[in-house]
């Protein structure tokens, strides 16, 4: 089971940079005037950070479950 949420986990890190180099690309451009889809990377960054913060959550009450 720790097996797969570090594989998760690893996956949702990587989804993060990702999206944040995205945005960092996007936003150096200048092409989005309005700054819609620096709003979107911005969402999807944080979603993603979301989702490796509640993984390792539960890695850490499985790890003190053993204990």
């Amino acid at each position: 089971m720790n097996v797969l949420l570090i594989i998760a986990l690893i996956a949702a890190m990587g989804a993060t940079a990702y999206v944040l180099v995205r945005g960092v690309m996007a936003m150096a451009s200048g092409k989005d005037i309005s700054g819609q889809q620096q709003q979107n990377y911005m969402q999807k960054r944080v979603l993603y950070q979301g989702i490796a913060i509640v993984i390792v959550v539960l890695l850490l009450v499985l790890a003190g479950g053993r204990g």
